[in-house]
């Protein structure tokens, strides 16, 4: 018996949750003329403060594209470097090789000298 009156109970205070009604909302209060300037104030401050932040992320846009370039530039300046250097080593080689040829064929005219003049003459 306790446990249907406590089951009645229960039930009558569930029901009574939900069988209430929400609160009406507060009555609409006509627009004042201050408060269209508020909002009028606050979508102008709106407007303003997104076209800052557009022209900050255009700034900030053209510095990366600076810095880009510039490193495209440094990057292209050092290939530059780095072609004029192995230009430089291969006419180095060239160099070496003439010089060693030249030094070779003095060389060998020095020693055909030296044989004539150390031939008797007949």
């Amino acid at each position: 018996m306790k446990k249907v009156i406590a089951t009645l109970i229960a039930t009558l205070f569930a029901t009574a949750a939900f069988a209430q009604t929400p609160a009406p909302a507060a009555p609409a209060t006509p627009a004042t003329p201050v408060a269209k300037a508020d909002v009028k104030i606050a979508k102008a401050e709106a407007k303003e403060t997104k076209a800052v932040a557009k022209a900050d992320a255009k700034e900030s846009k053209a510095v990366v594209k600076a810095d880009a370039k510039e490193a495209t530039v440094v990057a292209g300046a050092k290939e530059d470097v780095a072609g004029a250097k192995a230009d430089a080593k291969v006419s180095k080689a060239k160099a070496h090789r003439k010089a060693s040829k030249t030094k070779a064929k003095a060389h060998t005219e020095v020693a055909k000298a030296e044989s004539k003049e150390a031939m008797p003459a007949k």
